[in-house]
């Protein structure tokens, strides 16, 4: 990753020297931009292998508010300061490995997971939903389901799909979340939309017209949250494919599609009714002007699209008062409501209604 130039000049020390290699406004801006897009492109990533270090810059930009470009030169420090503790790491990693014979596996095979197995066999998964505001209104008009294990592990559901990709399970334990977001689906409010996540391959399964033909939900009530990143030839494969699906009815989601300044094309191939704003973008968005400047640019593409706009991991009210004020339409979050797996809770979000924030305008910064 190449470091940009103004980098170096934010470890200067004193105020003379500061003000001395200060950039124009412009050029500043445009550094910040520059950072910026480096960040989208990178928390955009889906590897469970990487997810540890995504999860050190996002707090490395909260820790910046409206300064991605020092965020950005923490976290390449901290990596940087990292290396040789790692290196020494795969070092031993490497001789433990010299001694032990690594286990072979046919070509085109993976290694089994029997707890993966047994989920699939015994049906141990359950789903939790989350509420989905309409920001207006202040009323629950969806709901998100998220998977849950029923296991003594603890493992977040991350990991059990991480593994069932290593595993070659990946396709068969979506399926599996699938069918149980919408068998529990049945006891959600009936006016309620489903929101259930699925990958482009499984999108692209011949399996899931199949599942659709008998589901025990209205099809008109289904969002499909497409995640990942993917060409713009996949999304061509992918809206041909699930373009009988969305004739019945069914709506289609873009979630997670990557950084917003590289992935506008395959939205367009796909024209989705809902697009999920960047998780990165959510966290001390009231505190950063550059960041809410991406927000107006996202929800203006979804209103030049017709789509609508969906805000995820809404924690504070701050951060959703400046949500309402910027224009977006939906939200997600712990501030809002948790994922619950209560039936008896589910029923509350039938007519629930209450004042979500401070009047727009209250949260927002002023702008240079």
């Amino acid at each position: 990753m190449r470091k940009p130039s103004f980098l170096a000049s934010t470890d200067a020390g004193g105020q003379a020297g500061q003000k001395a290699v200060e950039p124009p406004l412009e050029q500043l801006r445009a550094l910040r931009l520059q950072v910026l897009e480096i960040i989208d492109e990178v928390l955009a990533e889906s590897s469970q292998a990487t997810e540890a270090v995504r999860e050190r810059l996002r707090q490395h930009v909260a820790a910046h508010p409206g300064h991605p470009e020092e965020a950005l030169l923490a976290h390449l420090s901290s990596l940087r300061s990292e290396q040789p503790d790692q290196q020494d790491e795969q070092e031993t990693q490497s001789e433990l490995a010299q001694d032990e014979p690594a286990p072979q596996h046919e070509p085109g095979q993976h290694p089994s997971s029997p707890r993966l197995e047994a989920v699939l066999r015994d049906h141990m998964l359950m789903t939790a939903f989350q509420p989905v505001f309409d920001l207006t209104t202040a009323t629950v008009v969806g709901a998100e389901a998220l998977t849950r294990f029923v296991s003594d592990s603890g493992d977040p559901a991350d990991y059990w799909f991480a593994e069932a990709e290593d595993s070659g399970l990946r396709t068969d334990l979506e399926f599996a979340a699938l069918e149980s977001g919408l068998e529990a689906a049945r006891k959600l409010p009936q006016h309620l939309l489903v929101a259930l996540k699925l990958s482009d391959v499984v999108g692209l399964d011949p399996r899931l017209p199949v599942l659709f033909e008998e589901i025990p939900v209205a099809p008109s009530r289904v969002i499909l949250e497409v995640s990942g990143k993917f060409s713009p030839e996949r999304a061509a494969s992918l809206a041909a494919a699930l373009a009988p699906l969305r004739r019945a009815g069914v709506r289609l989601s873009i979630e997670n599609m990557g950084s917003f300044f590289a992935g506008a094309s395959p939205v367009l191939q796909l024209k989705p009714e809902m697009i999920k704003l960047e998780r990165s973008l959510t966290a001390g968005l009231n505190q950063d002007s550059l960041r809410q400047e991406l927000v107006e640019a996202e929800v203006k593409f979804a209103r030049e699209i017709g789509a609508a706009l969906i805000a995820q991991r809404i924690e504070t009210k701050d951060e959703l008062a400046t949500l309402k004020d910027l224009g977006v339409a939906f939200g997600q979050g712990y501030h809002l409501g948790r994922p619950s797996v209560q039936p008896t809770e589910w029923a509350k979000w039938g007519g629930k209604a209450r004042h979500l924030a401070s009047p727009a305008g209250r949260g927002r910064t002023t702008r240079n």
